[in-house]
């Protein structure tokens, strides 16, 4: 009998685990990914010849990331697992998955499918964020590890979440010079989210550990004002305190994030079905424990749950059993892993109490803020769309164009949907989930049009 085709989209921490369950059940899983080199987003590697070690790019985590990197480089060499490097997944049809590659656009057959794609930042408009020099913390942080390289001399961090204290560490590691970092969350609602944070002790005290490090930089409770610029770069970020004193902090560069927003338009795509998630305040899909979405689909890593790296290992190992287990063949007992995501669940919902999602304050920007960077479309546009249409996302999309530029919504549609809710006195959830449109990355026309089918990827 043909051994099943199983394809993984994502080679980080969740897809190399699941990559590793089925090579060591005797599978040959095809791994899709972005990426030149497996690792995702928190282990990205540099290019070959980055001098900088690993502990400078991963700090405590270095030993994680060198096994992880390690396991699936073996793998690969072996021959056991099939890596298709630089390669986006477009979208799905009856005949596989339509992946743009380094060899142009193809079909990639499968008979399963794990996604593994991660997440994203998930940000929340300040008005004057249009700016050049505007970035998210996970650019900021992509261009630390991948280049050795800080995007300002003058760098101002603002948002909320365990990343804006740990892209700041590393940028003052790095020798980069940090003016600010403005945390949105208070103080109080921090300390009141402990008994969750120490569900992980370590992980909260090293949290602690580089949060002292930031000394006077770090500000918790701050109110966002404005980010000042003008057409060719910013200038600096307008705040006030947590005690209402107004600040002005002078800055080449602003680092924006709050927390995470899982990377779902795959597992749209591929037909799982999502609830509203009052705790993360996004929609996230809807899985059995393992993983399960539906016949043949699974789903593991960031893009299931926020659980961080170690969340995403252990959601990958749970999904490749799943995958053998319907299958009929053996798979390895999960019932350690399913007790690790308990305790990785619980230091989440910690993370989410302590570093809130700011919807007071996307609720109150004024009118002529930007709330969809790639369309210019501001709050009085959102508004008056929302009066003339009705309070339902896609509805306000088709009208106003927020969520129809190149990050597809992955920007702007929380934001959008907080105050489409506001306008019209729902709650966000009541507003709906954007729907998921092919293809999910941009795409050359001329090679969508000769997309052919292919069996893998080309021996190059």
């Amino acid at each position: 009998m043909t051994d099943p085709r199983i394809m993984i989209v994502g080679a980080g921490p969740a897809g190399i685990r699941a990559a590793e369950t089925l090579a060591v059940a005797g599978l040959r899983p095809l791994v899709v990914d972005e990426g030149l080199r497996a690792g995702g987003q928190i282990y990205r590697r540099p290019p070959p010849g980055f001098i900088r070690p690993p502990e400078a790019l991963y700090g405590t985590e270095a030993d994680k990331a060198h096994a992880l990197h390690g396991t699936f480089d073996e793998l690969v060499q072996a021959g056991r697992v099939e890596h298709l490097a630089q390669s986006s997944v477009l979208g799905f049809s009856a005949a596989g998955a339509h992946a743009a590659t380094p060899a142009g656009q193809r079909v990639l057959p499968y008979d399963r499918l794990i996604i593994a794609t991660g997440a994203t930042d998930r940000l929340a408009p300040v008005p004057g964020w249009q700016a050049p020099g505007v970035y998210s913390l996970g650019a900021t942080q992509i261009a630390l590890k991948a280049q050795g390289v800080a995007l300002g001399r003058q760098i101002v961090l603002a948002g909320s979440g365990p990343l804006l204290t740990l892209v700041a560490y590393q940028l003052l590691k790095a020798g980069a010079r940090i003016e600010a970092v403005l945390d949105t969350a208070p103080l109080t609602t921090q300390v009141a989210a402990l008994p969750g944070l120490l569900a992980r002790p370590v992980f909260a005290w090293r949290g602690m550990t580089m949060r002292a490090r930031l000394g006077r930089r770090y500000q918790a409770g701050v109110s966002l004002h404005e980010i000042e610029g003008h057409a060719t770069g910013v200038t600096a970020v307008h705040w006030a305190d947590a005690g209402g004193k107004r600040h002005r902090s002078p800055c080449d560069m602003v680092g924006m994030g709050w927390h995470l927003r899982a990377e779902t338009q795959l597992a749209g795509l591929a037909g799982a079905e999502f609830d509203w998630s009052e705790m993360w305040a996004q929609w996230l899909p809807r899985v059995d424990r393992h993983g399960r979405a539906r016949d043949g689909v699974y789903l593991a890593g960031d893009g299931l749950r926020i659980l961080g790296a170690d969340g995403a290992e252990v959601a990958g190992r749970l999904a490749g059993a799943a995958c053998l287990t319907d299958m009929g063949r053996t798979a390895p007992d999960t019932r350690g892993d399913l007790a690790r995501l308990d305790q990785l669940e619980r230091f989440a919902g910690g993370i989410a109490r302590a570093f809130p999602w700011p919807a007071a304050m996307v609720r109150a920007l004024p009118d002529t803020a930007v709330v969809c960077r790639c369309e210019g479309v501001t709050v009085s546009t959102l508004h008056a769309m929302v009066d003339h249409g009705g309070a339902e996302a896609n509805r306000v999309k088709s009208l106003s164009r927020v969520g129809m530029g190149r990050c597809q919504g992955r920007y702007c549609q929380l934001a959008a949907a907080e105050l489409i809710a506001g306008r019209s006195g729902a709650r966000p959830c009541d507003v709906g989930r954007l729907r998921d449109q092919p293809p999910v990355r941009p795409a050359l026309i001329g090679g969508l049009m000769q997309t052919r089918p292919t069996d893998g990827p080309d021996p190059a």
